[in-house]
């Protein structure tokens, strides 16, 4: 790793910030976040869902401040995953870009602006999944 490449790091917590702890996201979904962050995306946080009863494994969500740059997020997610020979099972939303779903299987990511996040509120609706929220700053060592 380059020096003047900054670490990101993921802290998973629960409901309370005393249960915070530092894990690190590995594989696909590591992927996925770091295309994210390359193109800016604020608000990145990744649900745990494997101990709820869901479809999927993990919901990766985060924002874009317009319709362009959700876009942008979008395409550098897939660019990202296409690489590894990882392609989505499924994307919807991509023509409005308001709300980009792209279905990988183990993972779901969701690119929304700001206002259609918190209007459908997915933090809220899987509230029992473990969030982890990602940070791009610096870790300090």
């Amino acid at each position: 790793m380059a020096k003047t490449e900054r670490k990101r790091t993921a802290t998973s917590t629960r409901k309370s910030p005393d249960s915070a702890r530092s894990r690190k996201l590995t594989g696909e979904i590591a992927k996925a976040v770091k295309a994210a962050l390359d193109k800016k995306a604020i608000d990145v946080v990744v649900l745990d869902l494997r101990h709820t009863p869901a479809f999927t494994d993990f919901f990766l969500l985060c924002s874009g401040q317009n319709t362009r740059q959700v876009h942008a997020i979008a395409d550098a997610v897939e660019d990202a995953l296409r690489s590894a020979k990882i392609r989505p099972n499924h994307v919807e939303g991509y023509d409005r870009g308001e709300w980009v779903l792209m279905d990988f299987f183990s993972f779901i990511v969701h690119v929304f602006t700001p206002q259609t996040r918190e209007f459908y509120s997915l933090e809220r609706l899987w509230g029992d999944a473990e969030r982890l929220e990602i940070s791009d700053a610096p870790e300090r060592g």
